[in-house]
């Protein structure tokens, strides 16, 4: 693995409590395999970066394409990419993908999971279920009515509502190329979360009009993420994908070590 990575292996180390070197004589070695989850909206294509970020640093890296029309088919869609991977993996999972890894993560090869501006929900709930009473003043997304079962955003409200420190000709784009996004999905309700029995991390997008930084904290401290805060929008994986990045090898690190 490259020097970024066994310097994040220090730092995480220190962060969690863990001497660097009672971590190397412990013989642990980083998760390689990393499983990228998009949610709705979008696909795949917005992980590039983060994608090439751990390319780079040595990661075995696969990207699922989720067809957000079920849960039960996104899950399976995962768990797949799960059976397909090298050994142990972390499972990472931006706004709805956070249901799909919270379903799928509970496989024995995940070692940990991986939150970005992402729902967690517990036993019983769903996106539809986590949103139902949105706090007051939070900004409203621009969902528009559904069509045939499926839901859009307003492509003239895009950018400012998901992609507002996104380059504008790429936040144009993502608007033109929405994926629609059914609303069984919505509704798919999580069985049994992983974050209950794997080491999770949170990465909270603190200027999201999708949704609230408020919801982001209350999930992560309820699933007990080692959580990290950073300016950004909800498309904070493609603004931002260095610190993206960084967290998931932060994750590949210390996922054996607690």
């Amino acid at each position: 693995m490259s020097s970024t990575i066994t310097l994040l292996a220090s730092a995480a180390a220190l962060a969690l409590g863990i001497g660097a070197v009672s971590a190397k004589a412990a013989g642990e070695e980083p998760v390689k395999s990393v499983i990228l989850v998009h949610g709705g909206f979008v696909d795949g294509s917005g992980w590039q970066s983060v994608y090439s970020i751990l390319k780079k640093d040595g990661f075995d890296v696969t990207v699922v394409q989720n067809s957000t029309t079920s849960l039960a088919d996104d899950v399976a869609v995962t768990k797949r990419a799960i059976a397909a991977a090298s050994g142990q993996v972390i499972l990472v999972g931006h706004s709805y993908g956070g249901v799909v890894v919270s379903e799928a993560g509970t496989d024995p090869k995940v070692a940990g999971l991986v939150y970005i501006a992402a729902f967690a929900p517990d036993a019983g709930e769903s996106v539809s279920s986590l949103i139902a009473n949105p706090p007051p003043g939070s900004p409203v997304p621009p969902i528009l009515a559904p069509m045939d079962g499926f839901l859009f955003l307003d492509r003239a409200k895009f950018f400012d509502s998901f992609a507002a420190d996104v380059d504008v000709e790429l936040a144009s784009f993502m608007a033109a190329s929405q994926v629609p996004w059914g609303v069984a999905a919505l509704e798919g309700k999580v069985s049994a979360p992983a974050w209950k029995g794997k080491p999770t991390w949170y990465l909270v997008a603190t200027d999201d009009k999708m949704m609230p930084p408020a919801a982001q904290r209350q999930m992560a401290e309820r699933a007990g993420a080692i959580t990290v805060e950073t300016p950004g929008s909800h498309a904070v994986y493609v603004s931002t994908p260095q610190v993206v990045a960084d967290l998931i090898a932060r994750a590949a690190v210390n996922a054996g070590l607690q």
